[in-house]
């Protein structure tokens, strides 16, 4: 008999006895003594019987399964989190299915509706760039699957976020760069529609206004944040008539850029121009100069995240109780930055 097409028809046969009691006995029903669960189960085990869990689960209404969206996985941050997600959800007996939506609106609104044809029992997302509404994802209330964002994140009525205090961290990049010396304070900025990018700039002109600094609005350069993007900011800000001596980017990749096209061109960091990234990628740390950055704890909100979609799942009976749980971040001090020794 090949293992990989054993029933519990065929145990049933082998046994002669009903087919239901052979089910009952796997899936450990009190109406089967001990005795003839053991007998079935050291049978099933001959045979080389493989439970389908699939089909069990949809029984149950249930995959045991959390759907996750983020824009990149390449990304450090995004990675961190994925693992602290995994790591809680494999505690749990949970399986995590992985999708990037490449920061592109149509590929997340696909993978949504895939999530849910899936019947996953939750989701965690941090929005794509390009995320404007929340009609797609109010499919997911409709349908009764839990929510939660993280990171980037969407106000919906009734679902939970875990996310870094964005404000505090571009008050305390730009402060830091205040700190050492600098007065023309440059920020590459993402999309403004997103509140993560929106409130690590309100942070940076907090910092402004508090060192008396007045906002120059021709240095806030808004971008996708890719290393070319980097790249194309340093030119504009270096065409300016302004002596820049320090910029504050809202991602590492994209002060990478701008650090690649300053070396080029004979600019000292940071003597000449400090440099603070945000996200403390792995390559930050081992750039030429190094890379001041702000570090945004992305295995704790992995894990954050998916205790509070486990939560929701083990207490569908019961409307759930939006929270919203905010960490601190982290000012992490390089040598792009230090003009003045402490």
């Amino acid at each position: 008999m090949s293992n990989n097409k054993v029933t519990i028809h065929d145990i049933a046969r082998e046994m002669n006895i009903n087919s239901s009691t052979v089910s009952r006995a796997l899936n450990d029903s009190d109406r089967v003594t001990q005795k003839t669960k053991d007998k079935i189960i050291a049978k099933a085990n001959e045979l080389g019987y493989k439970r389908n869990l699939l089909a069990s689960n949809l029984r149950k209404n249930k995959t045991n399964t959390i759907g996750v969206i983020v824009p990149r996985i390449s990304r450090h941050f995004f990675s961190s989190a994925i693992a602290g997600i995994e790591e809680t959800a494999y505690e749990e007996g949970y399986n995590v299915m992985i999708c990037q939506s490449l920061e592109e609106l149509e590929r997340e609104q696909k993978l949504v509706k895939s999530l849910i044809a899936n019947r996953v029992d939750g989701v965690l997302i941090s929005i794509s760039m390009e995320t404007m509404n929340s009609t797609y994802l109010q499919e997911l209330n409709k349908e009764g699957t839990p929510l939660v964002f993280f990171d980037r994140h969407f106000d919906l009525e009734d679902n939970s976020k875990v996310l870094i205090d964005d404000f505090q961290a571009g008050f305390d990049a730009t402060e830091h760069l205040i700190l050492q010396g600098c007065k023309n304070i440059a920020h590459l900025s993402g999309p403004q529609k997103l509140e993560i990018y929106k409130n690590r700039y309100k942070g940076y002109k907090a910092a402004l206004k508090k060192y008396h600094i007045s906002l120059n609005e021709k240095l806030i350069i808004s971008s996708k944040l890719m290393e070319k993007d980097g790249i194309e900011s340093a030119k504009k800000l270096l065409s300016l008539p302004i002596n820049i001596d320090g910029i504050f980017s809202a991602n590492d990749t994209s002060a990478i850029g701008a650090i690649k096209h300053l070396k080029k061109v004979g600019v000292k960091i940071p003597e000449d121009i400090a440099i603070v990234g945000f996200s403390n990628e792995p390559i930050s740390s081992v750039i030429e100069p190094s890379l001041t950055t702000i570090d945004q704890s992305g295995f704790e909100i992995g894990k954050i995240a998916a205790d509070l979609i486990l939560s929701q799942i083990n207490n569908k009976s019961r409307k759930p109780i939006p929270k919203t749980i905010i960490l601190k971040p982290t000012l992490i001090k390089r040598n792009s930055s230090k003009k003045i020794s402490n």
